[in-house]
């Protein structure tokens, strides 16, 4: 009896959870609630997540990796949006529990109606997580509150302000089946350093720039090296496809690119825990935006 006994006792939860939703319902602001620790990069405009970025929680009852994905567009059908799209639908594949996260400040639109009929066939389990539930102002929760019985929970939180969220974590662990560790102890994410500077960079000309300049730009970083005075040197790329936007991101007289590039500074000292040196530069390449029909 006392292997059985063994089994039982070392049994824990562990699974995919993938965040699924439309543009700027709260997904990645809800993944860095979740995890502890900025992850994913937000901002106030559509199509900041390009990417699935994954964030460990680690239970004493068990282990959870969240999937972060691109919201779902009905409109743009720019390379782009459709690579979104693609990325956000094959967050599905291979996980144990959808949450689906709405936002009650805005009513259901053609963006949740399409991820509805995306998930409502599947066999998974389904979490409906409405958010912003800190908010006075939530004109449509009744409309998303009749949904309920087609989830198997419902939970209102804020991932702002991290109320409820201890509830959702329950809630996926009563869901989620018996498994094994899939990242060890202490690892809280699938990134290297390379993609998550760049993000970071990133968020910060979303939150600066003018509109329609934002979709016009990515980040590559070219190197990272530890220098003797205990500095981190990071040399990036922002990349854009006209000439015109280049002009935007360096602003006048380069005022532009030196608040980018300080608030970015600061960012990444941050999550580094050491003094940055960084070395931004703008380069124009019009077919940037090809890669996303491969994929990339």
């Amino acid at each position: 009896m006392l292997p059985l006994v063994n089994d039982i006792l070392k049994r824990m939860k562990a699974g995919f959870v993938t965040l699924f939703g439309r543009s700027n319902v709260g997904k990645s602001t809800l993944l860095n609630s979740l995890v502890g620790t900025k992850l994913a990069i937000t901002s106030p405009k559509p199509q900041t997540t390009r990417h699935q970025i994954q964030g460990v929680v680690h239970d004493k009852r068990g282990q959870i990796v969240f999937v972060d994905t691109p919201g779902i567009f009905t409109t743009s059908k720019s390379n782009l949006a459709k690579y979104l799209n693609k990325a956000a639908a094959n967050a599905l594949n291979g996980v144990d529990v959808i949450l689906h996260v709405v936002d009650p400040t805005r009513a259901i639109g053609p963006e949740d109606k399409k991820i509805m009929s995306i998930i409502e066939n599947t066999k998974l389990k389904k979490i409906l997580v409405i958010n912003k539930i800190d908010l006075i102002d939530r004109p449509h929760l009744a409309s998303f509150r009749a949904l309920a019985e087609d989830y198997d929970a419902v939970v209102e939180l804020s991932a702002q302000s991290g109320q409820h969220t201890g509830t959702l974590i329950n809630e996926i662990l009563d869901l989620l089946p018996d498994g094994q560790k899939m990242y060890e102890d202490g690892q809280i994410t699938n990134l290297d350093n390379d993609f998550w500077f760049a993000e970071l960079i990133r968020e910060k000309l979303f939150l600066r720039l003018r509109e329609e300049v934002p979709y016009s730009i990515t980040v590559k970083i070219d190197e990272i090296t530890p220098r003797e005075d205990k500095t981190l040197y990071i040399a990036a790329r922002i990349i854009t496809n006209a000439d015109r936007y280049k002009s935007m991101i360096i602003g006048l007289g380069g005022r532009g690119i030196r608040e980018i590039g300080q608030s970015s500074r600061k960012e990444l000292e941050a999550v580094t825990q050491t003094k940055v040196y960084l070395d931004l530069k703008v380069v124009v390449d019009e077919h940037w935006t090809e890669e996303f029909k491969h994929g990339k």
